[in-house]
C-alpha cells in the first residue's frame, strides 16, 4: 500500500504527513496538532486573510507585502500591539498559500512556507 497524499492544516497551513496511526481515518484528519484543533480558524484569522488580499490588491502585479503590514492593518493602533499578530498573519499566509492564492517567497525565491525560517514575503500567485 502506498501512503496517502499529505494535507494542510485546517489551522496553521502546515503540511500534515500520513501517520500510521491515521490509517483508518485519515480522510476525517484536518488538523496537525491538538493545539491547531482548538485554535481553528478565528475572526482574526479571517481578518488577516482579507488584509493579506486588499494589500496585493493595492500593490503592482508581483509586488510583496511582508506578513507584518497585515498585522499592522488588523492589530491594535498602538506601537506594538500588532506584533502579537504575527504569528496569526504567517499561519494566514500559509493557508492562502495552500489554497493557491499567494506565494512565499524569501530573499526572491518561492519557498515552501510550511518549513521557512526567518523573514518572509508574500506575493500573488
Amino acid at each position: 500500500m502506498s501512503t496517502p497524499e499529505p494535507k494542510t492544516c485546517a489551522s496553521c497551513g502546515r503540511t500534515i504527513e500520513w501517520r500510521k496511526k491515521w490509517e483508518r481515518d485519515w480522510d476525517q484528519v484536518r488538523y496537525c496538532s491538538t493545539a491547531c484543533r482548538k485554535r481553528g480558524v478565528s475572526r482574526t484569522d479571517e481578518a488577516l486573510e482579507q488584509s493579506i488580499r486588499d494589500l496585493l490588491a493595492a500593490r503592482a502585479r508581483g509586488k510583496t507585502i511582508c506578513p507584518s503590514d497585515a498585522a499592522r492593518a488588523v492589530g491594535p493602533t498602538d506601537d506594538e500591539g500588532w506584533r502579537e499578530l504575527m504569528e496569526p498573519a504567517r499561519r494566514a499566509a500559509r493557508r492562502m498559500v495552500a489554497a493557491g492564492e499567494v506565494v512565499v517567497t524569501q530573499g526572491g525565491k518561492v519557498v515552501d512556507p510550511s518549513t521557512a525560517k526567518g523573514a518572509i514575503r508574500i506575493r500573488r500567485a
